[in-house]
């Protein structure tokens, strides 16, 4: 169970559909913004929530607002202590302006579980076939 605080009610998220895997985030502002071609801004969403703990929220871009306008999300981690408003980071990597209108979704909000693993540090690692090569070692990127 994943708990909301609305903190303005046009922000009251939503899902697409009953499966959809996460919860649309609206922006909540009073003025449209205008976001040049490579500019990023920080918008707020109007929510907080409680994630229980074990998992962690992630902030992931709106499929169709990349497709159609190349705005996206940075990553953004909610971790279950956190109790503040969210905030959306927007990138636009199209070449066009895109216009945030207020209460427009620009995010989604996924909550996943967190696996229960311990760290360890060592010295040394494993061996392994693929070893330290890194992007396009394997000639398939």
């Amino acid at each position: 169970m994943i708990k909301i605080k609305v903190l303005d009610e046009k922000c009251r998220p939503i899902r697409g559909t009953k499966d959809s895997a996460g919860i649309d985030l609206k922006a909540k502002i009073s003025e449209p913004i205008k976001l040049k071609s490579m500019e990023r801004c920080c918008i707020p969403v109007g929510i907080a929530v409680e994630i229980p703990i074990g998992y962690v929220g992630d902030v992931r871009p709106r499929s169709g607002l990349a497709r159609d306008h190349g705005v996206v999300t940075t990553y953004g981690t909610i971790d279950s202590d956190y109790r503040g408003e969210i905030f959306v980071n927007l990138i636009n990597l199209s070449q066009e302006i895109y216009e945030i209108k207020p209460y427009e979704r620009v995010a989604q909000l996924v909550v996943v579980k967190l696996d229960d693993n311990e760290i360890e540090f060592v010295d040394e690692l494993s061996e392994t076939d693929r070893g330290i090569g890194g992007f396009g070692h394997t000639g398939k990127f």
